[in-house]
């Protein structure tokens, strides 16, 4: 039966009678961009889509979305178009769909075959109108590079608090409008509007981390336009808008999702995969776990040496708190075992920085725009404090390294009064397929549970390792079922779960 309906033509998923007729009235009072699709190399078209700045006031002032896609490569067999988002929220979706479209463990040749590949810079991102917190890239690259590291204890905290009140302050000043209309709901208006555009009846869509609250906000705003969803490394939808309870005002916004505990988690299985591969692993002599131990706490007497760069202790927990990637452990593996190697003279302690590295585009703005935009936060900084000393005790090396990472929105100055905060549950046309790794130190799989049950129709499939999501936890069986889903509409049976193609070390 899977063959019969593989080899079809476009297939249309009607929507179910049951579907929540709610729909957002905004949108459908936009009008549809027009796109004027042009080669840009590689096989890819781009595009630029006009959309309200302002979905209250359609008319007025409009914004140009800068859009690309790759082409279906069996037009004959084509289904329509897959829209993509590849999480952040930050990153260009036109140069992550240019980078990433055919890794065949994410976009298989079947599935490129019979869909159109989309995707966006979304509103306050990069081409598409997007968040300017800083006169100029010097200024910025300046700026970011000098700003205060996650802080390593309670004597840190004043000067990180007052970096991330003047950033925000910096933001109030330059970036203009865009402030006030960067929420997610606004970018799923978007969405439907280029739904709209390229022609499709209803949406096809894959969601990557911050992806997956763009679906399922999308979901809940135009419950009758899904006709497949698939949130891959998904959040918890209510932890990251508005908080459980009174989390919102009593917890950090990535505390709330878990991810201390989520990195913490990863990790402890990275030590162990190192262990168990031996030689393939650059920090498996003796015992990885004493020695992640040793190193830690040698660094927090003073910063490490290695080729004559000096590594501080928070710079190393955030360096070994990078697990999104399991391609990249073995060489996370190498770094560490040459930190412990190079621990044995006590040089000066120096200043640390957030963002040492180059900071393309305009992504630590966009993703303040967004999250500040979406997300209730506490506003007192001693909750931070309070917060960042019983996560201490809760995960030794990474508890603090998740609350203060929107710290500045406790001091944002803009608001967009048309953030979605719920419900979650609307009936969609369509059921939703939700994937996520065992062990996720972006999204970890207690929150993907928790947002999958407050969706109305939605079933959760393992990915039985360690990474964010099947963009880099490769698995062939993910990708299938994913594949299988998005064609059809149709979830795969209750319990199962994937394997991984191949451990990091192998």
């Amino acid at each position: 039966m899977l063959a019969v309906l593989l080899g079809i033509g476009a297939l249309a998923t009607p929507a179910r009678a049951s579907a929540d007729p709610y729909v957002d009235q905004l949108a459908d009072a936009a009008a549809t961009p027009a796109l004027g699709w042009e080669g840009c190399a590689d096989g890819f078209e781009c595009a630029s889509a006009q959309v309200p700045l302002d979905y209250n006031s359609p008319q007025a002032a409009q914004i140009d979305l800068a859009v690309i896609k790759l082409p279906a490569s069996d037009p004959a067999r084509r289904i329509g178009t897959l829209f993509v988002n590849f999480g952040g929220p930050g990153p260009s979706g036109v140069d992550r769909l240019r980078e990433r479209a055919r890794w065949p463990w994410l976009f298989s040749d079947e599935l490129r075959a019979r869909f159109d590949l989309v995707s966006w810079d979304p509103r306050s991102v990069s081409r598409s109108a997007g968040t300017q917190c800083f006169p100029s890239a010097a200024e910025q690259d300046t700026y970011l590079g000098s700003f205060p590291g996650t802080p390593t204890d309670p004597r840190d905290e004043p000067a990180f608090f007052a970096a991330s009140a003047d950033i925000a302050a910096r933001c109030a000043e330059n970036a203009g409008p865009i402030l006030h209309h960067a929420s997610t709901a606004n970018t799923a208006r978007d969405l439907d509007l280029l739904r709209r555009a390229v022609g499709d009846e209803s949406l096809t869509y894959h969601g990557i981390s911050y992806g997956t609250q763009v679906g399922a906000v999308y979901a809940n705003m135009f419950p009758g336009r899904v006709r497949a969803m698939a949130l891959d490394g998904s959040l918890d939808f209510e932890g990251n808008a508005n908080g459980h309870g009174t989390d919102g005002v009593n917890l950090p916004l990535d505390t709330r999702q878990g991810v201390a505990a989520g990195i913490a988690e990863t990790f402890d299985t990275f030590l162990r995969d190192c262990s168990a591969a031996g030689p393939r692993c650059a920090f498996a002599a003796g015992d990885p776990k004493l020695k992640w131990i040793a190193l830690a706490e040698r660094a927090r007497l003073a910063p490490i040496t290695v080729d004559g760069t000096l590594w501080t202790f928070s710079q190393i927990v955030s360096a070994a708190g990078s697990l999104s990637r399991p391609d990249l452990y073995p060489d996370l593996a190498t770094f560490l075992q040459s930190l412990f190697d190079a621990a044995t003279v006590l040089p000066a302690r120096v200043p640390d920085a957030l963002f040492a590295e180059n900071h393309p585009a305009n992504r630590v703005e966009a993703f303040y725009t967004i999250q500040c935009s979406d997300s209730t936060v506490p506003t007192d900084p001693a909750v931070y404090s309070r917060v960042a000393a019983a996560e201490d005790l809760q995960s030794r090396y990474f508890g603090r390294t998740a609350v203060f990472n929107a710290t500045p929105c406790a001091f944002w100055q803009a608001e967009d009064r048309d953030r979605y905060t719920g419900p979650w549950n609307r009936e969609t046309a369509a059921p939703i397929l939700v994937l996520n790794s065992r062990y996720d130190p972006a999204t970890p799989l207690q929150g993907a549970k928790s947002g999958a049950a407050q969706l109305n129709r939605a079933q959760v499939v393992v990915i039985e390792g360690a990474g964010h999501s099947s963009m880099y936890v490769q698995s062939t069986c993910a990708e299938h079922l994913k594949r299988d889903y998005l064609f059809t509409a149709q979830l795969p049976p209750a319990g199962v779960s994937c394997g991984i193609d191949r451990s990091p070390f192998s």
